[in-house]
Parts: structure tokens; C-alpha cells; sequence
């Protein structure tokens, strides 16, 4: 029998690479990657958002975890006030969200169809 933590780690693990397309009027500007969130990654990010507030969480966490297809982070922690001020915030609440929701397509009724084989 499959331990439960060998299929966690093949169906959750952070070997996974998601994509978003950022698009403006239909045209692909550039796609966004990254690899699921870790519990470790989620206290660093809280650490560093600084406070409690969800939109400071979800913008240190696009800074963290975004790359591009290559696997480079595409942004520095220095451009977060820029992202701030400078770009709108319903395109990066798009990416933060793209971001969160990853990985919910394969839901936990899944995993525990493959935990019974």
C-alpha cells in the first residue's frame, strides 16, 4: 500500500508548476509561474507582509512566488511599492487570485479515491 505521504506529495507536491496568461484586450502580455505554496512559505510571506490585512499577503506572496517560464522570479521584494502605486490593482488581484486558487481543480474527493487504491 501507497504511504499517505508519498501521495500527498505526487497529487500536492511543489514539483507542480502552475501558469497564468495576463492578458490586455485578448493579447497575452506575459504568463505568470509558480509552484504551490508551502506551509513554510505562507509564514515566511505573513512575516513579511508585515500585518494581518489580506491585500499586503497576496502582494507578498505574487512578489515571492511568481517566475517566468524559465523559473526566475519575475519580480524583486524593491518592487512593491511600484505594484503598488503604479499598476492596477483588479490585474494584480487576477494574478494573487489565479495564484491562491491554484491547485483547488483537483479536489479532496480525488485524493481520497487515491488513497483507497
Amino acid at each position: 500500500m501507497t504511504r499517505a505521504i508519498d501521495l500527498l506529495k505526487n497529487s500536492f507536491g511543489v514539483s507542480q508548476l502552475y501558469q497564468y496568461d495576463v492578458k490586455k484586450e485578448g493579447k497575452t502580455i506575459f504568463t505568470v509561474y509558480w509552484h504551490p505554496l508551502t506551509i513554510a512559505e505562507r509564514e515566511s510571506i505573513q512575516k513579511k507582509s508585515m500585518n494581518e490585512d489580506a491585500n499586503e499577503f497576496a502582494l507578498q506572496l505574487m512578489i515571492e512566488k511568481a517566475l517566468d517560464k524559465d523559473g526566475a522570479r519575475i519580480f524583486q521584494d524593491g518592487d512593491r511599492a511600484s505594484l503598488r502605486r503604479e499598476v492596477e490593482a483588479s490585474v494584480l488581484q487576477e494574478i494573487q487570485l489565479a495564484m491562491i486558487e491554484a491547485g483547488q481543480s483537483k479536489g479532496v474527493e480525488e485524493a481520497k479515491a487515491d488513497l483507497k487504491s
